[in-house]
């Protein structure tokens, strides 16, 4: 079976999910069928059995033109599998000091605990992140940047201030990344996606 057959069948697995779905999304009553519970419409006076279907994903595989191109979509793949985790769970505990920290009105308070959060994050994340290598390094900002709408170098300054932040921007300048890096998945980072894509699918 050629990759133009999979691909035709696999859009077609994907048309039949989207028509039973938008067919039968207003599905209410649950009915019984042949022993099997299900929901139903009715259409036409007549009673339809409804029964909904796993999220069938569908992907193309990339073409490379040249060796260095597959190269590269080899290091991005690598490089997101090693990050990806960090990204999830450094947005998760960000969101969650944001909604402590709306609920902190006495700034000497606030400050205090953002020195907290501080310590959070580097009991949780240092000893592991010393180990990235810059281009792991970038993608994690990235990353960062696109679960949380933050960029790296917004949070630092939040958490540490503002002449800290540009220290910090600047040591990374020095090194070839950019803590105000922000998440382009239409344009750039389109490597990027893809590989989130088959991380969270489990084929990579």
């Amino acid at each position: 079976m050629n990759v133009s057959t999979v691909s035709n069948i696999n859009s077609f697995t994907l048309f039949l999910a989207l028509l039973f779905h938008s067919n039968f999304a207003k599905a209410q009553t649950p009915i019984q069928s042949e022993g099997i519970r299900c929901y139903a419409v009715v259409e036409n006076n007549d009673t339809v059995p409804v029964f909904y279907l796993d999220e069938v994903g569908v992907s193309s595989n990339m073409v490379f033109k040249t060796k260095r191109m597959y190269e590269q979509w080899t290091r991005v793949k690598y490089n997101v599998k090693k990050v990806y985790p960090y990204a999830i769970l450094a947005s998760a505990k960000l969101k969650q000091y944001d909604i402590l920290l709306a609920k902190i009105d006495d700034e000497d308070k606030r400050k205090a605990f953002l020195r907290v959060c501080e310590k959070d994050l580097r009991h949780e994340f240092e000893d592991e992140l010393k180990g990235l290598s810059v281009s792991q390094g970038r993608v994690l900002m990235k990353l960062i940047n696109r679960e949380t709408g933050k960029t790296t170098y917004a949070i630092v300054k939040e958490l540490r201030g503002s002449f800290q932040a540009a220290m910090w921007q600047t040591l990374a300048v020095l090194f070839g990344n950019n803590m105000k890096t922000t998440y382009d998945a239409s344009v750039e980072d389109v490597m990027i996606e893809k590989a989130i894509a088959l991380v969270e699918r489990g084929d990579f």
